[in-house]
């Protein structure tokens, strides 16, 4: 590898506000901000929106949709326009 064109990479501490959840990898991603993990060590913590902590489909409130009447309705719709 040639040195100096590669960033850091180091533990960080990403953190999901909606499902409280937060946890500790390596990664290139740098933050400001800090965070004190549960080893004492302070580490820079970056904030996301979605998790396996708070996304629908690993928490089982994903909602299944109706696809079989989308697609009946569709075939209907595009059937006369078959043969051309």
């Amino acid at each position: 590898m040639k040195p100096g064109i590669h960033p850091a990479y180091g533990p960080v501490v990403f953190r999901d506000k909606a499902g409280d959840f937060a946890f500790l990898t390596r990664s290139t991603l740098s933050s400001d901000h800090t965070i004190e993990w549960e080893d004492g060590h302070t580490y820079p913590v970056v904030d996301v929106e979605i998790s396996s902590a708070s996304h629908p489909f690993y928490t089982g409130t994903a909602r299944v949709l109706d696809t079989a009447g989308r697609v009946e309705r569709f075939e209907r719709r595009y059937s006369r326009f078959e043969g051309r």
